[in-house]
C-alpha cells in the first residue's frame, strides 16, 4: 500500500494528479526540467527534484533519472500521466523490478496494446473489427512498407507504433511521396517516444473518431464509462472533445461499449485505458488503437459520469476493486472540452511562445479549467503547446455549447497568442451545432477567414475610436485659454507670505 507518489510528467496533468493524491491523503513528488523550475506542479507538490535540461529527451524521457529520484525521495509509486513514459513497457517493468507501483496497466498489457501493430493483431484474434492495414507484428523496414502499401491501398496513414496524439503520423496519397513521409514520421516518432517504428493503416475518409473510456481492476472487473467524440481535429491532433457523441444512438453505443470491454479483456487489462474507433458514414465501426494510459480528454467523461478517473487509477493500483459496476454508471447531461493551445489560429496555428502577463479564468456553474500555467509563467518551445483545458457541462448539448461560448468570452490570456478565437468560431459554426462533422471537418469545411475579417474590422473600429478620442482631447486643449494670475506669483506663495507676515 503506497503512501508517496512521484508524478513523472509536467503541466496541467501533473497538477491534476497531485490534486487527486492530496484528496486521497498521499504525499507527492514532482520532477521538472530547467525550463519548468517555476512550473505550477513544482509548487503544488510536497517535494520537487530537477531532472535535467529543457529538451524532453534529456529530462522527462530519462527513465533512469526518474527512477533514481523515486528511490532517493522514498516514493513507492509512480504515475506517468500521459505522453512521455506513459506507454513504455520497459519503464513499467523497471518500476516493478524496483518494487515501485506503476499507476497504470501491467507491462504485458502495454506491450500488447501500446504497440499499435501488436494491438491490431491481438484484437483481430478476439474478433474485433479493425481498419485494414499492415498486419505484421514487429519492426518493418521502409522497403517492407513500400512493398505492402499498394495492397493496403491509397490514401493511407503512416502511424507510430508507440505513443499517440498524432505524433509520427503522416497521410500518404501516392507511392511516390511515401519514402520522404516515412522518414519524416520515423524522426518525429523517435523524438516523441524514443521509438521510430511505424505501420500502415487505410485512411477511412468521412469517418468519425470515437473512443470509449474503459477501466478495469485486478479482480477481473472491467467496465466502460461511455464514449467521447474526438472528431474535431487538425493534422490528427484533437482540438475539442465532447461526451456523449451526437452521432451515436443507444444501440450502437451499447454495441461499441461491449466491444471495447472485450478488447480490454483480451489482454487482461488493468487500470484506465481508452479503446479508439473509427466510425464510417454507414455506422460501421473499426478498432483503431488502444491508449494504455490516461487520456487528455478524460475530464468530459468525469463531468457526465461523476467518476474521478484519476482517483480510480490510484485505488486500483493499491489493489482495490472498482468503485462502480457497469449498471451503476449513469450518464448525465453533456460535456465539452476545448484544448487551449499557445498558437496563432490566424497564422496557420504557428506556436506562440513568451511570458504570460495576465490570465483571467472563466468560472460559474458547470465550468472547469485544468491548467498548469499562471501569470508570470513562460511558455517555451520545448513541449506541447497546450496550456489549459476548458471544460463545461450542460443538461443538454445545446446548453453546453451556450455555456462554452460564455466561458470562452470570459477567458483572458495576455502575453501569448492562443487558439481561443478558433474555438469561439467553432461554437458559432452551424455544422458543429448540428453535429455534422468528421475528422476532416476543420481542414476541409471550416475557415477562420470570417473570424479574421471580424477581428480586423474590430481592430479598425477600436483604432478609429482611439484616434477620435485623441483628436477630441487635442482640440479641447487648443480651445483652452490660460489667463495669467492677477498677481505676479501663485496663490500658494501669497498664502505663505501672508502666514509669515502674521506670525
Amino acid at each position: 500500500m503506497f503512501k508517496k507518489v512521484l508524478i513523472a510528467n509536467r503541466g496541467e496533468i501533473a497538477v491534476r494528479i497531485i490534486r487527486a493524491c492530496r484528496e486521497l491523503g498521499l504525499e507527492t513528488v514532482a520532477v521538472f526540467s530547467e525550463a519548468d523550475r517555476s512550473a505550477l506542479h513544482v509548487r503544488y507538490a510536497d517535494e520537487a527534484y530537477l531532472l535535467g535540461p529543457a529538451p524532453s529527451r534529456e529530462s522527462y524521457l530519462r527513465a533512469d533519472k526518474i527512477l533514481d529520484i523515486a528511490k532517493a525521495s522514498g516514493a513507492d509509486a509512480i504515475h506517468p500521466g500521459y505522453g512521455f513514459l506513459a506507454e513504455r513497457e520497459d519503464f513499467a517493468s523497471k518500476c516493478a523490478d524496483l518494487g515501485i507501483d506503476f499507476i497504470g496497466p501491467k507491462p504485458s498489457s502495454i506491450a500488447a496494446m501500446g504497440d499499435k501493430g501488436k494491438a491490431r493483431a491481438t484484437v483481430i484474434k478476439a474478433g474485433v473489427p479493425v481498419v485494414p492495414g499492415t498486419e505484421a507484428v514487429g519492426n518493418m523496414t521502409d522497403d517492407d512498407l513500400l512493398r505492402v502499401a499498394p495492397q493496403v491501398g491509397f490514401p493511407l496513414l503512416i502511424k507510430a507504433t508507440a505513443g499517440g496524439g498524432g505524433k509520427g503520423m503522416r497521410e500518404v496519397r501516392s507511392l511516390e511521396e511515401m519514402p520522404a513521409l516515412l522518414q519524416s514520421a520515423r524522426r518525429e516518432a523517435e523524438a516523441a517516444f524514443g521509438d521510430g517504428n511505424v505501420y500502415l493503416e487505410k485512411l477511412v475518409e468521412g469517418a468519425r473518431h470515437i473512443e470509449f473510456q474503459i477501466i478495469a481492476d485486478s479482480h477481473g472487473n472491467v467496465i466502460h464509462l461511455g464514449e467521447r467524440e474526438c472528431s474535431i481535429q487538425r493534422r490528427h491532433q484533437k482540438l475539442l472533445e465532447e461526451a456523449p457523441s451526437p452521432f451515436l444512438d443507444d444501440e450502437l453505443r451499447e454495441k461499441m461499449g461491449s466491444v471495447a470491454v472485450k478488447a480490454a479483456q483480451a489482454v487482461d487489462y488493468v487500470n484506465a485505458g481508452t479503446i479508439e474507433f473509427l466510425v464510417d458514414k454507414d455506422r460501421n465501426f473499426y478498432f483503431l488503437e488502444m491508449n494504455t494510459r490516461l487520456q487528455v480528454e478524460h475530464p468530459v467523461t468525469e463531468m457526465v459520469t461523476g467518476v474521478d478517473i484519476v482517483a480510480e487509477q490510484i485505488r486500483i493500483a493499491r489493489g482495490r476493486q472498482l468503485s462502480y459496476s457497469q449498471e451503476q454508471v449513469q450518464f448525465n447531461g453533456h460535456a465539452i472540452e476545448c484544448r487551449v493551445n499557445a498558437e496563432d489560429p490566424f497564422n496557420n496555428f504557428i506556436p506562440s511562445t513568451g511570458r504570460i502577463t495576465h490570465s483571467l479564468l472563466p468560472t460559474g456553474p458547470g465550468v472547469r479549467v485544468d491548467t498548469g500555467v499562471y501569470p508570470g509563467f513562460e511558455i517555451t518551445p520545448y513541449y506541447d503547446p497546450m496550456i489549459a483545458k476548458l471544460i463545461v457541462w450542460g443538461e443538454t448539448r445545446a446548453q453546453a455549447i451556450l455555456r462554452m461560448r460564455r466561458a470562452l468570452e470570459e477567458y483572458r490570456i495576455v502575453g501569448v497568442r492562443t487558439n481561443i478565437p478558433f474555438h469561439q468560431t467553432l461554437m458559432d459554426s452551424h455544422r458543429f451545432m448540428g453535429g455534422q462533422f468528421d475528422t476532416r471537418f476543420v481542414e476541409e469545411r471550416f475557415s477562420m477567414d470570417a473570424a479574421a475579417s471580424e477581428s480586423r474590422q474590430a481592430q479598425a473600429e477600436i483604432a478609429a475610436i482611439l484616434a477620435t478620442l485623441a483628436a477630441h482631447k487635442q482640440a479641447e486643449r487648443s480651445a483652452q485659454i490660460v489667463r495669467r494670475n492677477e498677481r505676479d506669483t501663485s496663490n500658494w506663495k501669497w498664502v505663505g507670505r501672508w502666514e509669515r507676515m502674521h506670525r
